[in-house]
């Protein structure tokens, strides 16, 4: 099984001057737990996490003022589509982290999240555009 076999192919995308609101408010209505950030003026993307905004509240931030581009983590592990799954599933597990955002070349073309590594690895069902 490969990363394309598991992955979203509709990715929710913000920009880094979005607020945390409006990030966690397309978020929610998208029901993921991560946005891909992406900025022009920067040559890779970033991500935004369910994490990533809990920890700013957390801290008392104001999410209608504080921005995503203060919050995304920048340096990012990307993935290819013909990842095998297990390299997908080890990236995430040494790395920390729930969500690999998916790439060929420099396009964009899925988001991969632990509970799709999951589901694909139990019932070998591929998942459906969203």
């Amino acid at each position: 099984m490969q990363v394309r076999d598991g992955m979203s192919t509709v990715v929710l995308t913000v920009g880094p001057t979005h607020t945390l609101r409006e990030a966690a408010r397309l978020m929610s209505a998208r029901r993921v737990g991560a946005a891909v950030v992406t900025d022009p003026d920067k040559g890779e993307p970033g991500i935004l996490t369910e994490r990533d905004i809990l920890d700013a509240l957390a801290q008392g931030q104001d999410p209608d003022i504080e921005r995503v581009g203060d919050h995304l983590t920048s340096d990012i592990v990307v993935a290819s589509p013909d990842w095998p799954l297990d390299r997908a599933a080890q990236s995430m597990l040494s790395g920390g982290f729930r969500h690999l955002v998916v790439c060929e070349g420099p396009d964009i073309v899925g988001m991969l999240s632990v509970r799709d590594v999951v589901r694909l690895l139990v019932t070998g069902a591929q998942t459906t555009p969203a």
